[in-house]
């Protein structure tokens, strides 16, 4: 397996897909049955399978993540061959970025002296989608290029 298994939930989400998937695999309702019944090993095979083929899409798909702490906000731009990167960090006590007011207070203090912002690049070391899996893992979230592209125009020099 390349990834890891979907949760219950998601595969709860995914009902339809998956006994699509299971048809083009020969597999039909009652079949599916004798196999959780008789073949264990089976359906562990079929449901890693249809985890990796989701797994894949999802991050094919993904170009923007955001990675919340308590004083620090990673944003990542998942280019082809590298990944850009911003990260935020406030040093001011009380502000949690996790929480709607600590991300409100950024918002509004952007360029307030306890704000840091650093910016960076970096070629992907295994496959693009194993790095964003790894990132996903670690606890960033999907994200569109809003805020990314927001911060990154705040800190480019005018030209």
């Amino acid at each position: 397996m390349k990834y890891r298994l979907l949760s219950k939930e998601q595969f709860e989400e995914l009902h339809k897909e998956f006994s699509t998937f299971l048809a083009s695999q020969g597999i039909d309702k009652d079949a599916w049955q004798l196999a959780k019944d008789k073949t264990p090993q089976k359906v562990v095979s079929q449901l890693e399978r249809f985890s990796d083929i989701v797994w894949e899409d999802v991050l094919k798909r993904t170009d923007y993540l955001e990675h919340y702490s308590k004083n620090s906000l990673n944003l990542f731009y998942c280019k082809p061959d590298h990944m850009e990167r911003i990260v935020i960090r406030v040093e001011k006590e009380g502000i949690d970025l996790q929480g709607k007011e600590g991300f409100d207070w950024f918002i509004d203090n952007s360029n307030d002296v306890s704000v840091h912002y650093f910016k960076g690049e970096k070629e992907y070391v295994s496959s693009r989608n194993e790095e964003i899996f790894k990132l996903i893992e670690q606890g960033a979230i999907l994200a569109n290029s809003n805020l990314f592209n927001a911060v990154k125009q705040l800190i480019s020099p005018v030209k």
